[in-house]
């Protein structure tokens, strides 16, 4: 897109660098990879250093980490059953994961790496293997009746089992999509706007007035995608435990 004669590249900044040098190029380290090591790091030092106080009134950071703790903890009972137990290490990782990414992509000279449908598309697919597994270990081949529901006239079959495969397939799709699209449309409405800006600062006095209509579109959207990032990585969890508590209980 151009606008004053300036083109806008709203999609290069989704594009994949190599870090770190040669070094980095040698081996494909992108700056995906990079924020991902930092938004492990930041998630373990926040556990650590929040709970390694242990004091029985909470400091702020320990306050944090039990929040943490608690809220993804109560998701997977609440959602699962006692059996919620057992995923929550993995509930809370994939949570986590997919916050940071989230957060991290809105600080400046950051990248999103849940913007990349490869990501995305890799965490829908581990979460559907696993839910898969779960279901198989625990049920074994009476799994497969999950396709075909208690008391549907068995003449149906040929067409109530080919769509419900379907509609089990279609999670890890539906999964993904929904998480990279939502942040692929938001950072591309932040750059936009942004450009807006600097082409109506620069076209002088009266441009300038008028660069204030997109800087407030855009101190807007901040607050709008600080809520998107959390409401997705949500989203992205409480579909995961609902999938489980199908695998647990085959319904």
């Amino acid at each position: 897109m151009a606008t004053g004669g300036q083109a806008i590249d709203a999609l290069g900044q989704f594009e994949l660098h190599p870090v770190f040098g040669p070094i980095g190029a040698s081996v494909r380290f992108t700056q995906s990879n990079l924020m991902m090591l930092i938004g492990a790091a930041l998630i373990l030092g926040l556990l650590y250093f929040g709970m390694r106080a242990k004091a029985v009134v909470p400091g702020r950071l320990q306050a944090m980490a039990e929040l943490c703790y608690d809220g993804i903890h109560g998701m997977c009972i609440n959602q699962i059953g006692a059996e919620g137990k057992a995923f929550f290490p993995f509930i809370f990782t994939l949570f986590f994961f997919v916050l940071m990414g989230n957060l991290l992509g809105l600080l400046p000279f950051s990248f999103t790496y849940t913007s990349h449908i490869a990501v995305t598309f890799a965490l829908a697919a581990m979460v559907i293997v696993i839910v898969t597994g779960v279901a198989l270990r625990i049920h074994g081949l009476h799994f497969f009746s999950y396709f075909f529901p208690a008391g549907a006239p068995k003449l149906l079959a040929p067409l109530i089992v080919p769509v419900e495969i379907i509609s089990y397939l279609s999670r890890p799709v539906s999964l993904s999509i929904r998480l990279f699209a939502n942040m692929v449309a938001g950072h591309v409405m932040f750059e936009v706007f942004a450009s807006f800006i600097v082409m109506m600062a620069g076209a002088g006095l009266i441009g300038g007035v008028a660069a204030i209509g997109p800087l407030a579109v855009n101190v807007i959207l901040v607050g709008f995608e600080l809520l998107v990032a959390v409401l997705q990585a949500y989203v992205f969890a409480i579909l995961t435990c609902i999938y489980l508590h199908d695998a647990v209980h085959l319904h």
